[in-house]
């Protein structure tokens, strides 16, 4: 999904919340929201560390490009590009934040917006890939190590 429709969802969803529960202030509001958008900044690290290269405009129009190159192939030739890890992206990561709210309260806001992201990459991924890679980090490096390091990525 892209950044723009996880910019418009998730400030939908962070509305949504803070009309239905307004305990959870502008803080928890705006912690919500952008912890649904900015949890793709690990995007912006795989490109870093990828091309060696910090410009972020380059890092965002290099994933437009490829995505739209991705979603114009066959589903099966799709399912032939190697699969790309994304740290944030896994139930990992919400695990984490999960316990670090008991100890850090503002870490729930973090946790329902990164959950938030999370399953609309879920929704928008099974649309165009056969093979799910957003629920967990370590499954994916564990399954998709060989297969990354065996194929050709995508242009």
């Amino acid at each position: 999904m892209y950044l723009k429709q996880h910019f418009f969802f998730g400030l939908v969803f962070a509305a949504t919340l803070f009309l239905l529960f307004p305990i959870i202030g502008f803080l928890g509001f705006s912690i919500i929201f952008l912890s649904s958008v900015l949890i793709d900044f690990d995007h912006y690290l795989f490109y870093t560390c990828k091309k060696r290269n910090l410009n972020i405009k380059k890092a965002y129009n290099s994933f437009i490009k490829e995505d739209k190159y991705c979603r114009s192939l066959p589903w099966e030739e799709r399912n032939k590009l190697p699969r790309k890890i994304f740290i944030f992206h896994g139930i990992e990561v919400l695990a984490i934040l999960f316990f670090l709210s008991f100890v850090f309260n503002y870490f729930i806001f973090i946790f329902v917006g990164f959950g938030f992201h999370l399953l609309l990459d879920l929704i928008d991924q099974t649309t165009y890939w056969d093979k799910n890679t957003k629920f967990s980090t370590i499954y994916d490096v564990i399954k998709y190590r060989k297969e990354n390091c065996s194929r050709k990525p995508s242009p």
